[in-house]
Protein backbone atom coordinates (compact mmCIF):
# COMPACT_ATOMS: atom_id res chain seq x y z
CA UNK A 1 0.00 0.00 0.00
CA UNK A 2 1.42 3.39 -0.95
CA UNK A 3 1.29 6.14 1.67
CA UNK A 4 0.86 9.71 0.43
CA UNK A 5 3.95 11.88 0.93
CA UNK A 6 2.13 14.43 3.10
CA UNK A 7 0.36 11.86 5.22
CA UNK A 8 3.15 11.34 7.78
CA UNK A 9 3.74 15.05 8.32
CA UNK A 10 0.01 15.62 8.81
CA UNK A 11 -0.17 12.72 11.25
CA UNK A 12 2.83 14.07 13.19
CA UNK A 13 1.20 17.53 13.44
CA UNK A 14 -2.06 15.96 14.61
CA UNK A 15 -0.36 13.89 17.30
CA UNK A 16 1.57 16.93 18.52
CA UNK A 17 -1.64 18.91 18.76
CA UNK A 18 -3.36 16.11 20.70
CA UNK A 19 -0.36 15.72 23.07
CA UNK A 20 -0.07 19.45 23.89
CA UNK A 21 -3.17 21.18 25.30
CA UNK A 22 -4.54 24.10 23.35
CA UNK A 23 -3.36 27.52 24.45
CA UNK A 24 -5.31 30.46 23.06
CA UNK A 25 -2.47 32.88 23.70
CA UNK A 26 0.00 30.70 21.88
CA UNK A 27 -2.52 30.22 19.10
CA UNK A 28 -2.72 33.94 18.58
CA UNK A 29 0.97 34.63 19.00
CA UNK A 30 2.30 31.64 17.05
CA UNK A 31 4.90 32.81 14.51
CA UNK A 32 3.62 32.94 10.98
CA UNK A 33 6.69 34.38 9.41
CA UNK A 34 7.82 32.18 6.55
CA UNK A 35 11.51 32.86 7.13
CA UNK A 36 11.25 31.79 10.78
CA UNK A 37 9.65 28.49 9.78
CA UNK A 38 12.35 27.95 7.19
CA UNK A 39 15.05 28.63 9.75
CA UNK A 40 13.54 26.10 12.15
CA UNK A 41 13.35 23.45 9.44
CA UNK A 42 16.99 24.12 8.49
CA UNK A 43 18.10 23.71 12.09
CA UNK A 44 16.13 20.46 12.44
CA UNK A 45 17.72 19.13 9.25
CA UNK A 46 21.23 19.97 10.41
CA UNK A 47 20.62 18.46 13.84
CA UNK A 48 19.58 15.09 12.39
CA UNK A 49 21.99 14.93 9.48
CA UNK A 50 25.33 14.88 11.34
CA UNK A 51 25.70 11.51 13.10
CA UNK A 52 28.91 12.53 14.85
CA UNK A 53 27.25 15.41 16.72
CA UNK A 54 25.17 14.85 19.84
CA UNK A 55 21.88 16.56 20.69
CA UNK A 56 21.28 18.74 23.69
CA UNK A 57 17.81 19.76 24.64
CA UNK A 58 16.45 22.95 26.07
CA UNK A 59 12.91 22.98 27.44
CA UNK A 60 10.51 25.86 26.80
CA UNK A 61 7.34 26.88 28.47
CA UNK A 62 4.12 27.41 26.57
CA UNK A 63 3.37 30.50 28.62
CA UNK A 64 4.06 33.86 27.06
CA UNK A 65 7.27 35.74 27.76
CA UNK A 66 8.95 38.84 26.51
CA UNK A 67 10.58 39.01 23.11
CA UNK A 68 13.96 39.69 24.70
CA UNK A 69 13.98 36.24 26.33
CA UNK A 70 13.31 34.68 22.94
CA UNK A 71 16.13 36.62 21.34
CA UNK A 72 18.65 35.69 24.06
CA UNK A 73 17.67 32.01 24.03
CA UNK A 74 17.80 31.77 20.26
CA UNK A 75 21.18 33.52 20.21
CA UNK A 76 22.54 30.96 22.65
CA UNK A 77 21.39 28.19 20.34
CA UNK A 78 23.05 29.86 17.39
CA UNK A 79 26.38 30.18 19.22
CA UNK A 80 26.32 26.52 20.19
CA UNK A 81 25.25 25.33 16.80
CA UNK A 82 27.08 24.69 13.58
CA UNK A 83 28.70 27.49 11.69
CA UNK A 84 26.08 26.89 8.99
CA UNK A 85 23.18 27.56 11.38
CA UNK A 86 21.02 30.43 10.11
CA UNK A 87 20.68 33.61 12.11
CA UNK A 88 17.45 33.78 14.14
CA UNK A 89 14.59 35.74 12.72
CA UNK A 90 13.24 38.54 14.91
CA UNK A 91 9.94 37.56 16.47
CA UNK A 92 7.76 39.28 19.03
CA UNK A 93 6.42 35.95 20.24
CA UNK A 94 8.62 33.88 22.59
CA UNK A 95 9.70 30.56 21.16
CA UNK A 96 10.64 29.10 24.52
CA UNK A 97 11.78 30.04 27.98
CA UNK A 98 14.83 28.53 29.72
CA UNK A 99 13.99 26.28 32.63
CA UNK A 100 16.11 24.28 35.10
CA UNK A 101 18.07 21.29 33.84
CA UNK A 102 15.87 18.83 31.95
CA UNK A 103 17.71 15.98 33.68
CA UNK A 104 16.62 17.08 37.13
CA UNK A 105 14.55 14.56 39.02
CA UNK A 106 11.92 17.23 39.64
CA UNK A 107 11.36 17.82 35.90
CA UNK A 108 9.33 15.49 33.66
CA UNK A 109 10.22 15.65 29.97
CA UNK A 110 6.70 14.61 28.96
CA UNK A 111 4.85 17.23 30.96
CA UNK A 112 2.30 19.20 29.01
CA UNK A 113 3.22 22.74 28.17
CA UNK A 114 6.92 21.96 27.62
CA UNK A 115 8.52 22.04 24.19
CA UNK A 116 11.77 20.26 23.43
CA UNK A 117 13.98 21.95 20.89
CA UNK A 118 17.14 20.24 19.55
CA UNK A 119 20.33 22.26 19.73
CA UNK A 120 23.36 21.34 17.62
CA UNK A 121 26.58 21.32 19.67
CA UNK A 122 29.84 22.40 18.07
CA UNK A 123 31.77 19.64 19.90
CA UNK A 124 30.87 16.16 21.22
CA UNK A 125 29.46 16.36 24.68
CA UNK A 126 31.53 15.25 27.64
CA UNK A 127 31.03 12.00 29.54
CA UNK A 128 30.79 13.93 32.78
CA UNK A 129 27.56 14.19 34.71
CA UNK A 130 25.09 16.26 32.75
CA UNK A 131 24.20 18.24 35.87
CA UNK A 132 27.60 19.92 35.79
CA UNK A 133 27.12 20.96 32.15
CA UNK A 134 24.06 23.13 32.68
CA UNK A 135 23.39 26.24 34.68
CA UNK A 136 19.84 27.51 34.81
CA UNK A 137 18.99 25.59 31.66
CA UNK A 138 21.94 26.85 29.59
CA UNK A 139 24.96 24.74 28.67
CA UNK A 140 28.27 26.04 30.02
CA UNK A 141 31.78 25.18 28.87
CA UNK A 142 34.99 25.39 30.97
CA UNK A 143 36.97 28.56 30.45
CA UNK A 144 40.52 27.72 29.34
CA UNK A 145 43.45 29.00 31.41
CA UNK A 146 45.00 32.09 29.85
CA UNK A 147 48.22 31.35 27.97
CA UNK A 148 51.21 33.57 28.67
CA UNK A 149 52.29 35.63 25.73
CA UNK A 150 55.85 34.47 26.37
CA UNK A 151 54.89 30.84 25.92
CA UNK A 152 52.66 31.56 22.96
CA UNK A 153 55.57 32.92 20.99
CA UNK A 154 58.09 30.28 22.10
CA UNK A 155 59.22 31.44 25.55
CA UNK A 156 60.38 35.00 24.96
CA UNK A 157 62.68 36.43 27.62
CA UNK A 158 61.89 33.54 29.98
CA UNK A 159 63.31 31.04 27.52
CA UNK A 160 66.41 33.17 27.04
CA UNK A 161 66.87 33.59 30.79
CA UNK A 162 66.48 29.87 31.41
CA UNK A 163 68.90 29.01 28.62
CA UNK A 164 71.39 31.44 30.13
CA UNK A 165 71.09 29.86 33.59
CA UNK A 166 71.55 26.34 32.21
CA UNK A 167 74.56 27.43 30.18
CA UNK A 168 76.22 28.66 33.39
CA UNK A 169 75.93 25.11 34.71
CA UNK A 170 77.32 23.63 31.51
CA UNK A 171 73.93 22.35 30.30
CA UNK A 172 72.99 22.92 26.68
CA UNK A 173 69.48 21.87 25.69
CA UNK A 174 67.98 22.70 22.30
CA UNK A 175 64.37 22.07 23.31
CA UNK A 176 63.18 24.13 26.30
CA UNK A 177 59.52 23.25 25.99
CA UNK A 178 57.78 22.40 29.30
CA UNK A 179 58.01 18.77 30.36
CA UNK A 180 60.66 16.16 31.02
CA UNK A 181 63.51 15.59 28.58
CA UNK A 182 65.43 12.34 29.13
CA UNK A 183 68.17 10.35 27.42
CA UNK A 184 70.65 13.24 27.46
CA UNK A 185 74.39 13.18 28.05
CA UNK A 186 75.35 14.43 31.50
CA UNK A 187 77.69 17.44 31.20
CA UNK A 188 79.23 16.55 34.56
CA UNK A 189 80.32 12.92 34.05
CA UNK A 190 79.94 12.71 30.23
CA UNK A 191 78.27 9.32 30.70
CA UNK A 192 81.43 7.68 32.04
CA UNK A 193 83.56 5.39 29.90
CA UNK A 194 80.52 3.98 28.12
CA UNK A 195 79.01 7.38 27.31
CA UNK A 196 75.74 6.44 28.99
CA UNK A 197 72.92 8.92 28.31
CA UNK A 198 71.33 9.00 31.75
CA UNK A 199 70.72 12.73 32.20
CA UNK A 200 67.17 14.08 32.59
CA UNK A 201 65.96 17.66 32.83
CA UNK A 202 62.48 18.87 33.79
CA UNK A 203 61.13 22.23 32.58
CA UNK A 204 58.17 23.55 34.59
CA UNK A 205 54.84 24.41 33.01
CA UNK A 206 55.70 28.10 32.73
CA UNK A 207 59.02 27.39 31.05
CA UNK A 208 60.80 29.55 33.60
CA UNK A 209 62.51 27.00 35.85
CA UNK A 210 64.42 23.74 35.37
CA UNK A 211 65.63 20.89 37.58
CA UNK A 212 67.89 18.03 36.56
CA UNK A 213 69.37 14.73 37.70
CA UNK A 214 71.91 12.24 36.37
CA UNK A 215 70.72 8.68 37.00
CA UNK A 216 74.22 7.23 36.62
CA UNK A 217 75.21 5.67 39.97
CA UNK A 218 78.74 7.05 40.00
CA UNK A 219 77.55 10.57 39.23
CA UNK A 220 74.08 11.38 40.59
CA UNK A 221 74.43 15.10 39.82
CA UNK A 222 71.29 17.03 40.77
CA UNK A 223 70.43 20.69 40.66
CA UNK A 224 68.00 23.35 39.61
CA UNK A 225 67.62 26.97 38.56
CA UNK A 226 65.87 29.92 40.10
CA UNK A 227 62.60 31.16 38.68
CA UNK A 228 63.41 33.16 35.57
CA UNK A 229 62.53 36.82 35.98
CA UNK A 230 63.11 39.86 33.88
CA UNK A 231 65.63 41.12 36.40
CA UNK A 232 69.35 40.46 36.16
CA UNK A 233 69.25 37.78 38.87
CA UNK A 234 69.81 34.60 36.87
CA UNK A 235 72.28 32.64 38.99
CA UNK A 236 71.61 28.89 39.24
CA UNK A 237 71.05 27.22 42.58
CA UNK A 238 72.19 23.60 42.70
CA UNK A 239 70.82 21.32 45.39
CA UNK A 240 73.46 20.58 47.99
CA UNK A 241 76.25 22.00 45.79
CA UNK A 242 76.20 25.68 46.54
CA UNK A 243 79.92 26.05 46.18
CA UNK A 244 81.77 28.44 48.40
CA UNK A 245 83.86 31.03 46.72
CA UNK A 246 87.39 29.59 46.76
CA UNK A 247 89.99 32.18 47.47
CA UNK A 248 93.22 32.64 45.58
CA UNK A 249 96.36 32.03 47.67
CA UNK A 250 100.06 32.44 47.06
CA UNK A 251 103.20 31.70 49.01
CA UNK A 252 103.54 35.43 49.71
CA UNK A 253 99.98 35.84 50.96
CA UNK A 254 100.42 32.88 53.31
CA UNK A 255 103.90 34.06 54.34
CA UNK A 256 105.49 30.70 53.61
CA UNK A 257 109.23 30.25 53.98
CA UNK A 258 111.80 27.59 53.02
CA UNK A 259 112.44 24.89 55.63
CA UNK A 260 114.92 25.69 58.34
CA UNK A 261 117.74 23.32 59.24
CA UNK A 262 115.89 22.03 62.32
CA UNK A 263 112.91 20.86 60.24
CA UNK A 264 115.19 19.40 57.59
CA UNK A 265 116.83 17.40 60.38
CA UNK A 266 113.40 16.27 61.61
CA UNK A 267 112.61 14.85 58.16
CA UNK A 268 116.06 13.25 57.93
CA UNK A 269 115.33 11.30 61.11
CA UNK A 270 112.36 9.86 59.18
CA UNK A 271 114.62 8.93 56.23
CA UNK A 272 113.30 11.69 53.97
CA UNK A 273 115.99 13.61 52.11
CA UNK A 274 116.30 17.34 51.42
CA UNK A 275 115.97 16.69 47.66
CA UNK A 276 112.56 15.09 48.18
CA UNK A 277 111.43 18.01 50.35
CA UNK A 278 112.53 20.57 47.77
CA UNK A 279 110.88 18.77 44.85
CA UNK A 280 107.57 18.54 46.74
CA UNK A 281 107.83 22.19 47.84
CA UNK A 282 107.54 21.43 51.56
CA UNK A 283 107.82 24.76 53.43
CA UNK A 284 107.34 26.29 56.87
CA UNK A 285 105.28 29.05 58.45
CA UNK A 286 105.48 31.04 61.65
CA UNK A 287 102.32 30.29 63.59
CA UNK A 288 102.08 31.99 66.95
CA UNK A 289 105.21 31.18 68.93
CA UNK A 290 106.13 28.12 66.89
CA UNK A 291 107.23 27.09 63.43
CA UNK A 292 104.93 24.63 61.65
CA UNK A 293 105.42 22.46 58.56
CA UNK A 294 103.48 23.59 55.47
CA UNK A 295 102.54 20.97 52.84
CA UNK A 296 101.63 22.88 49.69
CA UNK A 297 98.82 21.47 47.51
CA UNK A 298 99.32 22.39 43.86
CA UNK A 299 97.58 21.87 40.56
CA UNK A 300 99.65 22.46 37.44
CA UNK A 301 102.25 24.09 39.65
CA UNK A 302 99.82 26.68 41.05
CA UNK A 303 99.22 26.83 44.79
CA UNK A 304 95.63 25.70 45.51
CA UNK A 305 95.63 24.86 49.24
CA UNK A 306 97.98 24.38 52.17
CA UNK A 307 97.99 21.98 55.11
CA UNK A 308 99.92 22.55 58.32
CA UNK A 309 101.42 20.23 60.95
CA UNK A 310 102.93 21.21 64.28
CA UNK A 311 105.31 19.31 66.55
CA UNK A 312 102.35 17.74 68.38
CA UNK A 313 101.08 16.17 65.14
CA UNK A 314 98.10 18.49 64.99
CA UNK A 315 96.82 19.25 61.47
CA UNK A 316 94.75 22.07 59.96
CA UNK A 317 94.19 23.52 56.49
CA UNK A 318 93.56 26.85 54.85
CA UNK A 319 89.87 27.74 54.75
CA UNK A 320 87.84 28.26 51.59
CA UNK A 321 90.32 26.44 49.36
CA UNK A 322 89.75 23.62 46.89
CA UNK A 323 90.15 20.05 48.12
CA UNK A 324 92.59 18.04 45.98
CA UNK A 325 95.19 15.28 46.41
CA UNK A 326 98.62 16.14 47.74
CA UNK A 327 101.11 15.62 44.90
CA UNK A 328 98.41 15.80 42.23
CA UNK A 329 100.78 16.81 39.44
CA UNK A 330 102.80 13.60 39.96
CA UNK A 331 99.95 11.35 38.70
CA UNK A 332 99.06 13.31 35.58
CA UNK A 333 98.80 10.77 32.74
CA UNK A 334 99.92 7.83 34.95
CA UNK A 335 98.53 4.32 34.36
CA UNK A 336 99.34 3.14 37.90
CA UNK A 337 98.49 5.37 40.85
CA UNK A 338 99.32 4.88 44.53
CA UNK A 339 97.08 6.50 47.16
CA UNK A 340 98.38 6.85 50.73
CA UNK A 341 96.86 8.31 53.87
CA UNK A 342 99.26 11.12 54.74
CA UNK A 343 101.78 13.54 53.32
CA UNK A 344 104.66 11.82 55.13
CA UNK A 345 103.76 8.54 53.42
CA UNK A 346 103.75 10.29 50.05
CA UNK A 347 107.32 11.51 50.71
CA UNK A 348 108.35 8.03 51.91
CA UNK A 349 107.02 6.49 48.67
CA UNK A 350 109.21 8.84 46.68
CA UNK A 351 112.26 7.75 48.70
CA UNK A 352 111.45 4.16 47.62
CA UNK A 353 111.32 5.21 43.96
CA UNK A 354 107.54 5.80 43.49
CA UNK A 355 106.65 9.29 42.33
CA UNK A 356 103.24 8.30 40.96
CA UNK A 357 101.77 8.67 44.46
CA UNK A 358 99.26 11.05 46.05
CA UNK A 359 97.94 11.53 49.58
CA UNK A 360 94.37 12.22 50.69
CA UNK A 361 93.93 15.64 52.34
CA UNK A 362 91.54 14.73 55.17
CA UNK A 363 92.83 11.49 56.69
CA UNK A 364 90.72 8.39 57.33
CA UNK A 365 87.18 7.89 58.68
CA UNK A 366 86.66 5.84 61.87
CA UNK A 367 84.30 3.34 60.20
CA UNK A 368 82.92 2.41 56.80
CA UNK A 369 79.60 4.14 56.17
CA UNK A 370 76.59 1.83 56.12
CA UNK A 371 74.64 4.17 53.84
CA UNK A 372 74.50 4.08 50.07
CA UNK A 373 76.95 6.21 48.16
CA UNK A 374 75.73 9.82 48.02
CA UNK A 375 75.68 11.67 44.70
CA UNK A 376 78.77 13.59 43.75
CA UNK A 377 77.25 16.93 44.74
CA UNK A 378 76.61 15.71 48.31
CA UNK A 379 79.78 13.65 48.81
CA UNK A 380 81.50 16.41 50.78
CA UNK A 381 83.86 14.15 52.76
CA UNK A 382 85.43 12.81 49.55
CA UNK A 383 84.98 15.87 47.36
CA UNK A 384 88.70 15.76 46.53
CA UNK A 385 88.06 12.57 44.52
CA UNK A 386 85.56 14.30 42.27
CA UNK A 387 87.73 17.40 41.96
CA UNK A 388 90.56 15.18 40.65
CA UNK A 389 88.48 12.69 38.64
CA UNK A 390 90.11 13.73 35.37
CA UNK A 391 93.46 12.52 36.76
CA UNK A 392 91.99 9.25 38.09
CA UNK A 393 89.83 8.13 35.18
CA UNK A 394 92.88 7.41 33.00
CA UNK A 395 94.45 5.03 35.54
CA UNK A 396 94.05 1.29 34.91
CA UNK A 397 95.37 0.26 38.35
CA UNK A 398 94.96 2.14 41.63
CA UNK A 399 96.99 0.81 44.57
CA UNK A 400 95.47 1.63 47.96
CA UNK A 401 98.42 1.87 50.36
CA UNK A 402 96.50 3.26 53.35
CA UNK A 403 97.39 2.61 56.99
CA UNK A 404 97.05 -0.90 58.39
CA UNK A 405 94.82 0.16 61.33
CA UNK A 406 90.98 -0.01 61.20
CA UNK A 407 90.53 3.63 60.08
CA UNK A 408 93.05 3.06 57.28
CA UNK A 409 91.15 -0.03 56.13
CA UNK A 410 87.90 1.95 56.29
CA UNK A 411 89.46 4.62 54.07
CA UNK A 412 90.55 1.96 51.56
CA UNK A 413 87.00 0.60 51.43
CA UNK A 414 85.46 4.05 50.93
CA UNK A 415 87.92 4.82 48.14
CA UNK A 416 87.31 1.46 46.47
CA UNK A 417 83.54 2.03 46.55
CA UNK A 418 83.96 5.26 44.60
CA UNK A 419 86.82 4.34 42.29
CA UNK A 420 85.59 0.83 41.43
CA UNK A 421 86.87 -2.33 43.15
CA UNK A 422 87.70 -3.92 39.82
CA UNK A 423 90.70 -1.63 39.28
CA UNK A 424 91.84 -1.30 42.91
CA UNK A 425 94.70 -3.21 44.55
CA UNK A 426 95.46 -3.52 48.26
CA UNK A 427 98.80 -3.33 50.08
CA UNK A 428 99.62 -5.40 53.17
CA UNK A 429 102.45 -3.91 55.18
CA UNK A 430 105.16 -6.31 56.40
CA UNK A 431 105.96 -7.22 59.99
CA UNK A 432 107.92 -4.71 62.02
CA UNK A 433 108.86 -7.39 64.53
CA UNK A 434 107.49 -10.65 65.83
CA UNK A 435 104.69 -8.92 67.71
CA UNK A 436 103.38 -6.27 65.32
CA UNK A 437 103.12 -5.06 61.75
CA UNK A 438 104.21 -1.77 60.28
CA UNK A 439 101.42 0.79 60.19
CA UNK A 440 102.22 2.81 57.06
CA UNK A 441 104.76 3.47 54.33
CA UNK A 442 106.89 5.86 56.40
CA UNK A 443 107.17 3.30 59.21
CA UNK A 444 108.28 0.61 56.75
CA UNK A 445 110.88 3.01 55.36
CA UNK A 446 112.22 3.83 58.84
CA UNK A 447 112.36 0.26 60.20
CA UNK A 448 112.92 -1.93 57.10
CA UNK A 449 114.29 0.42 54.44
CA UNK A 450 113.19 1.51 50.93
CA UNK A 451 113.44 -2.01 49.46
CA UNK A 452 110.77 -3.24 51.87
CA UNK A 453 108.47 -0.43 50.70
CA UNK A 454 109.10 -1.43 47.09
CA UNK A 455 108.42 -5.10 47.85
CA UNK A 456 105.14 -4.24 49.57
CA UNK A 457 103.94 -2.29 46.52
CA UNK A 458 105.07 -5.02 44.13
CA UNK A 459 103.20 -7.64 46.17
CA UNK A 460 99.92 -5.69 46.19
CA UNK A 461 96.85 -7.91 45.78
CA UNK A 462 93.60 -7.43 43.96
CA UNK A 463 91.08 -5.68 46.14
CA UNK A 464 88.60 -8.23 47.53
CA UNK A 465 85.53 -8.58 45.36
CA UNK A 466 82.49 -10.47 46.58
CA UNK A 467 82.51 -13.98 45.12
CA UNK A 468 86.16 -13.85 43.98
CA UNK A 469 88.65 -15.98 45.99
CA UNK A 470 92.31 -16.99 45.92
CA UNK A 471 93.41 -20.52 46.87
CA UNK A 472 96.26 -19.19 48.97
CA UNK A 473 93.73 -17.56 51.28
CA UNK A 474 92.43 -21.04 52.15
CA UNK A 475 95.77 -22.81 52.59
CA UNK A 476 95.30 -23.59 56.31
CA UNK A 477 91.83 -25.00 55.76
CA UNK A 478 92.99 -27.15 52.83
CA UNK A 479 95.96 -28.42 54.85
CA UNK A 480 93.80 -29.48 57.81
CA UNK A 481 91.36 -31.13 55.42
CA UNK A 482 94.20 -33.24 53.99
CA UNK A 483 95.56 -34.29 57.38
CA UNK A 484 92.08 -34.61 58.90
CA UNK A 485 93.20 -32.65 61.92
CA UNK A 486 90.12 -30.44 62.26
CA UNK A 487 86.43 -31.16 61.97
CA UNK A 488 84.62 -34.19 60.62
CA UNK A 489 85.52 -34.05 56.94
CA UNK A 490 84.51 -37.68 56.25
CA UNK A 491 81.65 -37.97 58.71
CA UNK A 492 81.24 -39.82 62.04
CA UNK A 493 80.73 -43.54 62.49
CA UNK A 494 77.18 -44.72 63.08
CA UNK A 495 78.36 -47.31 65.63
CA UNK A 496 77.64 -50.21 63.28
CA UNK A 497 80.66 -51.36 61.24
CA UNK A 498 78.50 -53.00 58.60
CA UNK A 499 76.76 -49.66 57.96
CA UNK A 500 79.79 -47.34 58.06
CA UNK A 501 80.88 -48.35 54.58
CA UNK A 502 77.53 -47.19 53.23
CA UNK A 503 76.65 -44.22 55.42
CA UNK A 504 78.29 -41.84 57.89
CA UNK A 505 76.87 -38.83 59.73
CA UNK A 506 78.27 -35.50 58.47
CA UNK A 507 77.44 -32.14 60.12
CA UNK A 508 75.37 -29.90 57.88
CA UNK A 509 73.76 -32.73 55.94
CA UNK A 510 70.10 -33.69 56.11
CA UNK A 511 69.31 -37.38 56.66
CA UNK A 512 65.82 -38.77 56.00
CA UNK A 513 64.94 -42.28 57.22
CA UNK A 514 61.94 -43.86 55.49
CA UNK A 515 60.22 -47.24 55.70
CA UNK A 516 56.89 -49.00 56.04
CA UNK A 517 54.87 -48.35 59.22
CA UNK A 518 55.93 -50.20 62.39
CA UNK A 519 59.25 -51.23 60.87
CA UNK A 520 61.31 -49.64 63.67
CA UNK A 521 62.39 -46.30 62.14
CA UNK A 522 62.07 -44.33 65.38
CA UNK A 523 63.80 -47.05 67.42
CA UNK A 524 66.76 -47.10 65.00
CA UNK A 525 67.12 -43.30 65.09
CA UNK A 526 67.12 -43.37 68.91
CA UNK A 527 69.88 -45.96 68.83
CA UNK A 528 71.89 -43.87 66.34
CA UNK A 529 71.64 -40.82 68.59
CA UNK A 530 72.93 -42.80 71.56
CA UNK A 531 75.90 -44.07 69.53
CA UNK A 532 76.82 -40.56 68.33
CA UNK A 533 76.57 -39.21 71.85
CA UNK A 534 78.98 -41.85 73.09
CA UNK A 535 81.53 -41.63 70.23
CA UNK A 536 81.49 -37.89 69.39
CA UNK A 537 79.75 -36.38 72.45
CA UNK A 538 77.10 -34.78 70.24
CA UNK A 539 73.99 -33.26 71.78
CA UNK A 540 70.55 -33.49 70.19
CA UNK A 541 67.14 -31.83 70.29
CA UNK A 542 64.22 -34.25 69.78
CA UNK A 543 60.71 -33.74 68.47
CA UNK A 544 58.64 -36.90 68.89
CA UNK A 545 54.97 -36.90 67.90
CA UNK A 546 54.25 -40.48 68.88
CA UNK A 547 55.82 -40.86 72.34
CA UNK A 548 55.20 -39.22 75.65
CA UNK A 549 58.24 -37.61 77.21
CA UNK A 550 58.60 -40.19 79.96
CA UNK A 551 58.22 -43.09 77.55
CA UNK A 552 60.77 -41.61 75.14
CA UNK A 553 63.21 -41.00 77.98
CA UNK A 554 62.81 -44.65 79.09
CA UNK A 555 63.60 -45.91 75.58
CA UNK A 556 66.70 -43.75 75.25
CA UNK A 557 68.07 -44.78 78.64
CA UNK A 558 67.52 -48.46 77.82
CA UNK A 559 69.50 -48.10 74.60
CA UNK A 560 72.26 -46.05 76.19
CA UNK A 561 72.96 -48.39 79.16
CA UNK A 562 71.87 -51.50 77.21
CA UNK A 563 69.63 -52.65 80.07
CA UNK A 564 65.85 -52.69 80.54
CA UNK A 565 64.26 -49.82 82.43
CA UNK A 566 62.13 -52.15 84.62
CA UNK A 567 63.21 -55.40 86.15
CA UNK A 568 62.43 -58.40 83.98
CA UNK A 569 59.65 -60.72 85.30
Amino acid sequence: TLVPSGFLSSLFSLLSAVRRPWNPVEEKEAPTNYQAKKDKREMRRLAHSNRYKKLAFLSSSSSSSSSSASTVAFSAISRMGSKFSPKPATASVPLFQPLPSPFSSSTNLCRAGKRLLPVLCSKPTSRNNSRSLYTNGHATLPIPKPVSADLAVGGGWKSDALRHQLAECGIEVDDLSPGQHSGLLCPKCQGGDSGEKSFSILINAEGARASWICHRAKCGWTGGTKHATSSTSRNPVQQGTRKKQTREITEESLQLEPLCSELVGYFKERDISRETLVRNRVMQKAYGNQIVIAFTYRRNGRLVSCKYRDIHKKFWQEKDTEKIFYGLDDIKGADDIIIVEGEMDKLAMEEAGFRNCVSVPDGAPPLVSSKDLPPESQDTKYQYLWNCKDYLKQASRIILATDGDPPGQALAEELARRLGRERCWRVKWPRKNEDSYCKDANEVLMYLGPQAVKDAIDDAELYPIKGLFLFRDFFDEIDSYYHQTQGYHFGVSTGWRSLDGLYSVLPGELTIVSGVPNSGKSEWIDALLCNLNKSADWKFALCSMENKVRDHARKLMEKYVRKPFFDAP
